[in-house]
């Protein structure tokens, strides 16, 4: 009679689990499903009443319209080399600074550690202002370097944070062998120690990606010629004084989130599985 009432008990656990998960995930779902219907929408049925639209007739016109008038291929191939130059930076910076603040014996190495570690309890955007100032004095607005300082500035204490933690995994036994034959500081990082590192490497570059990929704000106060706007702008292509066009703004919406949301269900293994992994060996 126990082990029935047991039986029931975890089975009625885990259909009020199941309820609950399918509950959160059609919650975090909607916004999407919520997009992708407004942006096949007319403006004029937007201000229709009820949460969700069915088109009378679907528009399939606004994402021709966003992505002709909305210099779509400009705006993507500078996202996709200011994130992928953040990427390979933030991955760089991180795997030497891992190993100089864990590896080398130096006095400052905890000291320096921590207050790059920092920069995670610091947003972004608290530096707006002094970045601007600063910018503004050294010519640096409207450049590719006005994204990329603060982009892989701000992506370092987390990447640091998760090569530290795999770093401490790989036994030094490797480096002081590698040493004795003669390998030099960079053959040891580059050629043993980073190929061991592929789990972290392959997190923090994705991690890096989507946290810098719809950044506006930035991009916005920094940027004002059209050689270095990102993505997000393009839906201020349809933004006028008086009115704007709303159902072809979602379509820019949906396709600037379009490569993310790719990157995400693809990579999303590598995501909880290096940042599971960073997290117990941490």
């Amino acid at each position: 009679m126990e082990l029935a009432g047991k039986k029931k008990k975890s089975k009625a656990g885990k259909i009020v689990l199941w309820v609950v998960l399918i509950a959160v995930a059609v919650i975090q779902i909607f916004p999407l499903v919520w997009l992708v219907d407004f942006s096949l929408a007319s403006s004029t049925e937007m201000f229709t009443s009820g949460l969700l639209i069915i088109p009378q007739k679907i528009q399939w016109g606004n994402y021709v319209k966003a992505f002709v008038d909305g210099h779509f291929l400009l705006y993507l191939k500078n996202s996709i080399l200011i994130n992928g130059l953040a990427v390979v930076l933030v991955i760089l910076v991180s795997i030497m600074t891992a190993f100089a603040c864990r590896r080398m014996q130096w006095k400052l190495s905890g000291l320096v550690k921590t207050l790059l570690l920092m920069g995670m309890m610091i947003p972004i955007h608290a530096t707006l202002l002094p970045n601007y100032k600063i910018y503004s004095q050294l010519g640096l607005t409207d450049t590719i370097w006005a994204l990329l300082i603060p982009y892989v500035a701000f992506s370092l204490p987390q990447g640091l944070f998760l090569m530290t933690s795999f770093l401490e995994s790989i036994p030094v036994e490797l480096e002081e062998a590698a040493v004795m034959d003669g390998c030099g500081i960079y053959r040891i990082i580059f050629q043993i120690i980073t190929p061991m590192l592929k789990s972290s490497i392959a997190t923090v570059a994705i991690m890096t990606f989507l946290n810098n990929w719809n950044e506006f704000m930035m991009a916005s106060t920094y940027l004002s010629s059209q050689k270095w706007k990102t993505l997000p702008f393009s839906v201020l292509e349809f933004t006028g004084q008086y009115s704007s066009n709303y159902a072809v703004q979602f379509a820019v919406m949906a396709l600037t989130a379009a490569p993310a949301v790719i990157v995400y269900i693809l990579l999303n293994k590598h995501i909880t599985k290096g940042a599971a992994m960073g997290a117990v060996k941490g």
